[in-house]
């Protein structure tokens, strides 16, 4: 049934999908040009907003719970297991007070309406793989930013999508480029469940009828806890949260 209603309902998805990015893409650059941050912020959030519930075209939804009192006078890293791209903008939409920000590919800066302009002028940190140097003075300036702003980040600490919904080890480099600049920060475990599935058959067709879940899980506070433990000790709430412990 996913399957078949997939291939009749994937390109109503993609049309809606292709819309928002193209309309928002000209209203990102009218926002950030005339209104700076602050407008910019508030246009993509927006346009998450759509991406999110553009997902019901297939017959998806989404569901996010959040039962901790996370500050907003503090800056919060958000660690994240990652099945899809579609983790990304259900985590901009419903963490939107918090400014979360990503570390991506620096590929990805370049010839994708609406998402590309944003990874360029939304503040997060675009590193190039293949250059270590330049990857960690990205992450230290998104530190700094986050320092100064108040700002969150979240990051995938596996490194890469896992494709079956089977959390991979977390690797803790970028969690602790982040604290050594920015001690004072909260980390979030965030468990995320089934998007994988609306990719399980590829690009097409997507897999309808499937629920997404996010669920915000219990802060863990930094103190002097090696980083090692931390993140693990997060990616294990989060293998708890979804079963796989």
């Amino acid at each position: 049934m996913h399957k078949f209603f997939g291939y009749i309902l994937t390109p109503i998805y993609y049309l809606g999908f292709w819309f928002w990015l193209g309309i928002f893409h000209p209203t990102q650059w009218l926002a950030y040009n005339i209104g700076g941050y602050k407008a910019h912020k508030f246009v993509v959030d927006v346009m998450n907003f759509f991406l999110v519930y553009n997902c019901y075209l297939l017959g998806n939804r989404v569901t996010f719970t959040n039962h901790q009192n996370l500050p907003t006078n503090r800056p919060i890293i958000f660690l994240s297991n990652h099945q899809s791209m579609y983790d990304i903008p259900p985590i901009i939409w419903f963490l939107r007070k918090h400014h979360a920000k990503f570390i991506s590919k620096i590929e990805l800066t370049k010839g994708i309406p609406s998402i590309s302009y944003n990874l360029r002028k939304g503040g997060g940190a675009n590193i190039d793989r293949k250059d270590n140097k330049q990857s960690i003075m990205e992450i230290v300036k998104l530190a700094n930013r986050m320092k100064e702003n108040n700002w969150s980040a979240a990051i995938f600490p596996e490194g890469t999508r896992a494709k079956d919904g089977k959390v991979k080890n977390f690797h803790v480099g970028g969690v602790a480029t982040i604290l050594k600049k920015c001690p004072g920060a909260l980390l979030v475990p965030l468990a995320i469940d089934n998007s994988w599935k609306m990719v399980q058959y590829g690009f097409f067709p997507m897999s309808a009828f499937e629920h997404i879940t996010l669920q915000v899980l219990e802060p863990i506070e930094p103190g002097t806890t090696p980083y090692e433990d931390l993140v693990l000790q997060a990616e294990n709430s989060i293998k708890k949260a979804l079963g796989q412990a």
